[in-house]
């Protein structure tokens, strides 16, 4: 199991386990207050697969406008970002309309994304526990400036060796 969840991308593994921790949360008051149990979960839960459904398009967006020059990746990623919210609203009159779904439940399973994404530093501790994993320590200013140092002599070689093929 541990090597499956290793596969998946960490960040939306993280990001995913707050989500479900939260619709959990509120799945459990919704148990305990609810009259509606049924409906009242069925919304909470579309919010939710909504949210989830979200962050994968956010992430494969994300990862594909990174391979544009930057002014095509901030059309690609503008229009990622409106053609989301697009569907967000579009679900949402739909449910409006329709009355089936609770809309304020279903708005408040979409909010998971949100809690997810904030609680996101405490469910990378857990995997890191779990994964028995630890994050790298950061470089200090001194590290940092002889690393840039040494990159930028090695660049001066190559572009020595370079000039010195060339000549051939």
């Amino acid at each position: 199991m541990t090597e499956l969840l290793k596969k998946c991308n960490r960040t939306l593994l993280e990001l995913w386990t707050g989500m479900t921790v939260f619709g959990l949360i509120c799945e459990t008051v919704l148990l305990i207050f609810s009259k509606n149990r049924g409906i009242h979960s069925a919304s909470l839960w579309t919010g939710v697969i909504m949210g989830v459904l979200a962050s994968v398009h956010m992430y494969f967006s994300l990862d594909r406008a990174l391979d544009f020059p930057e002014g095509a990746a901030k059309k690609k990623i503008t229009f990622s970002y409106v053609l989301r919210y697009t569907v967000v609203v579009i679900v949402f009159a739909v449910i409006c309309v329709t009355k089936f779904f609770n809309p304020l439940l279903v708005f408040l399973g979409y909010m998971s994304l949100k809690v997810g994404a904030l609680i996101q530093p405490q469910t990378h501790k857990v995997y890191n526990a779990i994964f028995h994993e630890t994050d790298p320590e950061p470089m200090t200013e001194e590290e940092y400036n002889a690393l840039m140092a040494a990159a930028k002599e090695d660049e001066k070689e190559d572009e020595k060796e370079k000039l010195q093929g060339s000549d051939i």
